[in-house]
């Protein structure tokens, strides 16, 4: 396991890098098995971003904070990582282990867990529409026009069907499907 710090716009010094390795290494001590994990260093204007991503048993931990602080971003985003963490756990035994509560979970989240364990998530909406062919401009211009945050469609020369979705920097994402 490597952690790989690299910085967009600033300069990553070296008690920054190892502020990062100090907070990451702690969370991957939870997991048998742990990819390298990648920080990535932002600023943009007066924001201090960081993206922290962990490839750790079979799945993927990410979180990015945004503060006015580059030390406080690091913080918010490890507290969210460990959050994911604690939930992933608590799933994990609450499969193994009929009995098994979190004291954290609260009487709504033991619910809405349970739920989601057995397979029993609520579906408020159904809706159907027709794929029409179109290219990925396209698609983002009738993603706009729509003011949605994503659009599915068929992409004719790549041959399957596409999502396009806005990320939150404003710039535009594309998901393609590919079949193993």
């Amino acid at each position: 396991m490597s952690v790989n710090v690299k910085g967009r716009n600033i300069d990553v010094t070296p008690a920054l890098k190892d502020y990062v390795e100090k907070k990451v290494v702690r969370i991957t001590k939870q997991f048998k098995t742990v990819g390298d994990i990648t920080a990535v260093l932002k600023i943009e204007k007066e924001n201090h971003i960081i993206e922290i991503t962990v490839p750790a048993s079979g799945i993927l931990l990410r979180a990015q904070e945004s503060t006015k602080d580059m030390y406080s971003s690091i913080d918010l985003a490890v507290e969210k990582i460990e959050r994911q963490i604690r939930k992933y756990k608590t799933r994990l035994m609450k499969r193994k282990y009929d009995n098994f509560t979190d004291a954290e979970t609260s009487v709504a989240d033991a619910v809405n867990t349970a739920a989601e364990e057995n397979g029993e998530f609520e579906i408020v909406k159904n809706k159907r529409f027709v794929l029409h062919p179109m290219t990925v401009e396209e698609a983002i211009l009738q993603m706009n026009l729509l003011n949605h945050d994503f659009f599915v469609f068929y992409d004719p020369d790549l041959g399957n069907t596409n999502v396009v979705y806005r990320r939150k920097d404003g710039k535009y994402g594309l998901l393609s499907p590919e079949f193993k």
